[in-house]
């Protein structure tokens, strides 16, 4: 988010259970894929929750290419105590996607720096992503 000079107030832990991380998300200037998140009774997705001012959700919905690419979708996380949180995510529009494709190592790379608030278990499988140019 940093990156993307949102000025968030906190960055923690967040499980998304009934999920699970897929890459088909189409890049729109090449052959690779970003990061999307699928329904998936038995599984989950770990990650980072950001709060930041209702008046910076503009400028992030134009950044994630909302609402020509994603959509955005209302979650329940639980956060490292287990406590429940609302949250709003976006997930791919099905136009958008496409299988059989993988990510570029950089873009690998970012997901990999949360690595301070994933479990070991979850940062492990995610490093071993087949990426397009590896």
């Amino acid at each position: 988010m940093s990156g993307r000079k949102i000025n968030f107030t906190s960055r923690q832990f967040a499980k998304l259970s009934g999920y699970k991380l897929v890459f088909n998300k189409k890049a729109k200037d090449g052959d690779f894929t970003y990061a999307n998140i699928v329904s998936s009774e038995n599984d989950y997705v770990e990650g980072a929750i950001y709060e930041f001012p209702d008046d910076e959700i503009t400028y992030l919905d134009k950044k994630e290419g909302y609402p020509e690419h994603y959509n955005k979708v209302q979650v329940t996380l639980t956060d490292q105590s287990g406590d429940q949180i609302q949250a709003i995510t976006y997930v791919a529009q099905a136009n958008k996607t496409i299988d059989g494709m993988m990510p570029q190592i950089k873009y690998l790379k970012h997901l990999l720096a949360g690595q301070d608030i994933l479990s070991k278990e979850y940062f492990d499988r995610l490093n071993k992503t087949i990426t397009c140019d590896s």
